[in-house]
């Protein structure tokens, strides 16, 4: 894989965050009733991160949980037949976000719905993403976005969020 050019630097994440953070917070009217769902393994950092921005501003702690929508995808031959996802917290009437790092066809958010779905009824499910590459595949769109790519499907948007070193480059 050969890196093409870099999407966005550590303090470009940061700030993207920072800013889906504040739109979380608005659209919401605060948090009272809100939950970060990180789609493992991309979203689960982008999840952890808008958490702790948000604890930050609204000096309150958001509920936060992982997601693993193994088992409820449509797209992969060798899915497991169990949904083992073990949300400690109730989702039922809830206004729940969930976090991923790159949305593409949107296979996984669709996914992650059902995964959400079957944990309880949300009063909304809202979606935060780092990047939006377009190509979609069916009719999904986020309501939070970092950064918007426009990529060819050859390509390859690779996040790595685990510490200072922060980036999101694009391969070929």
């Amino acid at each position: 894989m050969q890196v093409k050019t870099i999407l966005m630097d550590s303090l470009a994440i940061d700030r993207a965050l920072k800013r889906i953070s504040h739109e979380i917070i608005e659209n919401n009217k605060g948090v009272s009733n809100v939950v970060l769902l990180g789609i493992a393994k991309g979203g689960i950092p982008v999840c952890e991160k808008l958490a702790k921005n948000i604890a930050d501003i609204e000096k309150t702690p958001v509920p936060t949980a992982k997601l693993d929508i193994t088992g409820y995808r449509d797209d992969k031959t060798n899915k497991e037949n169990t949904h083992s996802n073990e949300i400690d917290i109730s989702l039922v009437g809830k206004d729940v976000v969930l976090c991923d790092d790159v949305l593409y066809t949107g296979r996984t958010v669709r996914a992650g719905i059902e995964a959400i779905i079957k944990n309880g009824r949300p009063k909304s499910i809202q979606l935060a993403v780092l990047i939006d590459r377009g190509h979609r595949e069916l009719p999904i769109r986020a309501d939070y976005v970092g950064k918007n790519v426009p990529t060819s499907k050859e390509e390859i948007v690779c996040v790595k969020i685990d510490g200072q070193n922060n980036s999101v480059i694009l391969c070929q």
